[in-house]
C-alpha cells in the first residue's frame, strides 16, 4: 500500500510549477568566454529570484575502492583557481578526496529551472588558509568543526549534545581556536555545465571544456 501511494504522489507532482517557477530563455550564442563569468550571473539571478538556499550544491566523490557517494555541502567560493568547498579531511568525504581526488559538484535552481554541473580535480588549501577560511564563518560554523568527529558512529544523541555544548562554549571564548583537520578544498573544472529548462523540453545545455590554453564551448542534446 505504502509503494501505491508514493508512486500516485509522484505521479501528482508536477516539475517547474508556473506560480514558483519563472523559465528564462537563454541564447547560448551570448554566453561569456568563461564558465565563472556566467556562474556569477546565474548566482546572482537565483538569488535575486528568491531561491532558498542558493549557494548549497550535490558533492559526488567516490572512495578508494571506485564507490560513489553524494551529499549536500555550501559553495565557500568560485574564482579563477575553482569552486571551493571545505570539511574535515577525517570525514568520509574528506578521505575520499584523499583517495580520490577528483570529484562532481551540481547546482539545481528550481526558482529559475537552472543547474550548473563542475567536474574536475580537487586539491586541499594550504592549513593557514583553511582555519582562516573556517573563523570568517559563524559561531555555529566553528561550534561544528570542534565537535569534529564527521562521520565516526555515534552512541548517542546524548553524547552529541554534551560534545556540541563543548564546542559552543569554545567556540563563543575562543573565536580563532584551531580546528586541526578543517580543510578548505577546490574543484578546478575540467567542465561546466548549465542548464536551462524549457517549457517545450526543449532544454538549452552549453558545456564549457578546459582546453589547457583556456576555454572551449559546446551544445548537448537535452
Amino acid at each position: 500500500m505504502a509503494q501505491k501511494d508514493l508512486h500516485e504522489l509522484l505521479r501528482s507532482l508536477r516539475v517547474w510549477e508556473p506560480t514558483v517557477t519563472r523559465l528564462r530563455p537563454f541564447d547560448p550564442e551570448t554566453a561569456p568566454p568563461t564558465p565563472l563569468a556566467l556562474f556569477t550571473s546565474w548566482f546572482a539571478e537565483a538569488v535575486a529570484a528568491g531561491q532558498p538556499e542558493p549557494h548549497t550544491m550535490s558533492l559526488a566523490t567516490a572512495d578508494e575502492e571506485g564507490r560513489p557517494d553524494v551529499r549536500i555541502v555550501m559553495l565557500h567560493g568560485a574564482d579563477a583557481d575553482g569552486w571551493s568547498f571545505a570539511t574535515h579531511a577525517t570525514s568520509r568525504k574528506g578521505r575520499a578526496l584523499s583517495a580520490r581526488p577528483y570529484a562532481a559538484l551540481a547546482f539545481y535552481w528550481p526558482a529559475l529551472g537552472r543547474q550548473v554541473r563542475v567536474r574536475g580535480p580537487v586539491t586541499s588549501a594550504p592549513a593557514k588558509e583553511s582555519q582562516a577560511d573556517l573563523h570568517a564563518r559563524s559561531t555555529g560554523a566553528l561550534a561544528a568543526a570542534l565537535t569534529g568527529r564527521q562521520s565516526e558512529e555515534l552512541s548517542s544523541v546524548a553524547e552529541l549534545r554534551e560534545a556540541s555544548q563543548a564546542a559552543w562554549e569554545q567556540a563563543r571564548r575562543h573565536p580563532e581556536a584551531p580546528s586541526p583537520t578543517w580543510t578548505l578544498y577546490r574543484l578546478r573544472p575540467d567542465t561546466v555545465e548549465f542548464f536551462q529548462g524549457d517549457p517545450e523540453r526543449r532544454h538549452v545545455r552549453l558545456e564549457y571544456r578546459s582546453t589547457g590554453f583556456g576555454w572551449s564551448r559546446g551544445l548537448l542534446w537535452p
